[in-house]
Order: structure tokens, then C-alpha cells, then sequence
């Protein structure tokens, strides 16, 4: 396998910027907004964004999980993870390295992290028709992600990129897909975006359809972008835009419900 180069990365950044705007829009809301006070439009923030944190757990649970059961033990899990990434946030540290990577598997899957402690897969693994690189090869790959991390100055690309690349990687046993997208949203948490997540069996079989395509295409050329990697960048710039919206419209509530009682 060869890790899809940042240079090739070709999306339409009017799509990422639509995301900022709506960011700034909320945040200039929280600063300047006359008709409420500062601290009741962050409060506002703080429970929608947490509102998005509590559904991020349950989405992803429900996304990996067999049964209701599993379901269960995998929202314990996730929700402790979150509290592990938010406190991270808030002492300034953002998603890079490889520690805080094992971190994320130890929290999100422990049973399977009892059984393969701080280590990487030692089998090779299938995902559909995808046959994801020789577990010989995962040390390395996950390093150079890493590296190639670095050279991306948009947050927005840099967690999807991460997202992409690492589901393809495949490093752990198991518990990729929650340990993926946590760090995905790690990355966008810390540069004030609010979490994205696979919102109902529509959008799943979406996820893992276009992940599929993207794959079987970067096999044949491993070093060119294609319409179908494409399709999934957009798809995921398209989820945190609804929740950017959903920010940012619940923070708006609050001045149209003041100016209303004036």
C-alpha cells in the first residue's frame, strides 16, 4: 500500500470556507451580539456542541455494534474517550502522534487492547473486497500519516485525510472505525469545529460504499486522486457543515427569543 500524497489532495475549498463562515458567524455571535449576554450564548454553545458529543457516542456505537448490548458497552467506552479528548482540548493539546493514538484504541476498545496491549495487528485483514496492507507494513504507514499530517494547514482536510488514510491502514485488531473517528473529531474539536458523525443507515451505507470505491481505486493508482476519494471528502466536509449549522442556529435562538420578550 502507498499513502494517498497530500499534494494530490484536490477538493473545492468554497465547500470548506462555507464551514469557516459559519463558524465565525457563530462566534461572532458570541462576542458582539447585543441582544444577550456573553456567557448566555456560550452556555448556548457549550450544550449544543455537548448535545453533538452525546450523539457523536451514540452514532459511533451504533455504527460498530452487532447488538443492543454491544451497543451499550461501546457507548460506556466512547463517552469516557470523549471526556479523555475534551479535557485534552482544553490543556491546549491537539491531536499528533502515535501515543495518543494507542490512547484512543486503549479507550474505545479495551478488551481488544487487552489483547494486543500498545501493539499494531499481527494479521492480515479484509474489509469487503479490500485487502488492507501486511501487518508488517502498518508501523511504518502510520508514521508517515503522521508525518504527512504535518504538511496540511486546514484542519478540516487535515482530520479527513487522517480519517481516509487510516481506515485504509486498518492498524488495530479491532475498534478502527471508533478509534478513527474520535481522532478525527479530536482534530476538529481543538480547532473549534464541533463533531461530525454517521447520522442514520442512509448515510452509513453511503460512508461505507464510497469508502469501498475510494479503496479498490487507490489500489490501481495509489498516487492519484479519484472521484471517488473525492466523493467521500465531500461527504464528510457535508456532515460538519449540517452540524456547524445546527451550532450555529441553536446560538441564534437565544438572541431571536430575547429580541421577541423587548
Amino acid at each position: 500500500m502507498r499513502l494517498l500524497p497530500v499534494s494530490e489532495i484536490n477538493v473545492d475549498h468554497s465547500k470548506t470556507k462555507e464551514v469557516e463562515e459559519i463558524m465565525k458567524s457563530t462566534f461572532r455571535l458570541i462576542t458582539f451580539s447585543r441582544e444577550h449576554y456573553a456567557d448566555d450564548l456560550l452556555n448556548t454553545y457549550l450544550s449544543s456542541t455537548t448535545s453533538l458529543k452525546e450523539l457523536l457516542s451514540i452514532k459511533n456505537a451504533q455504527m460498530e455494534a452487532q447488538d443492543d448490548e454491544e451497543a451499550e458497552e461501546y457507548l460506556v467506552n466512547l463517552k469516557e474517550t470523549l471526556l479523555y479528548v475534551t479535557n485534552e482540548i482544553e490543556n491546549q493539546v491537539d491531536f499528533t502522534n502515535e501515543v495518543q493514538l494507542f490512547q484512543l484504541f486503549r479507550s474505545t476498545s479495551p478488551d481488544s487492547h487487552k489483547t494486543h496491549p500498545n501493539r499494531y495487528r499481527d494479521k492480515l485483514v479484509q474489509i469487503g473486497a479490500y485487502l488492507c496492507p501486511d501487518p508488517k507494513l502498518v508501523p511504518s504507514l502510520v508514521s508517515e500519516l503522521l508525518y504527512n499530517m504535518n504538511s496540511i494547514k486546514n484542519p478540516i482536510i487535515k482530520s479527513i485525510y487522517f480519517h481516509h488514510e487510516l481506515i485504509r491502514i486498518h492498524p488495530f485488531a479491532d475498534g478502527n472505525g471508533r478509534t478513527t473517528r474520535i481522532a478525527d473529531n479530536w482534530i476538529l474539536m481543538y480547532n473549534l469545529y464541533p463533531p461530525v458523525f454517521i447520522r442514520d443507515n442512509d448515510d452509513k451505507a453511503m460512508y461505507i460504499n464510497t469508502l469501498s470505491k475510494s479503496f479498490a481505486l487507490l489500489d490501481k493508482t495509489p498516487l492519484k486522486w479519484n472521484a471517488e476519494t473525492l466523493s467521500f471528502f465531500e461527504q464528510e466536509i457535508e456532515r460538519l457543515r449540517f452540524n456547524c449549522q445546527f451550532v450555529f442556529d441553536e446560538v441564534k435562538k437565544i438572541g431571536e427569543k430575547r429580541l421577541k420578550t423587548k
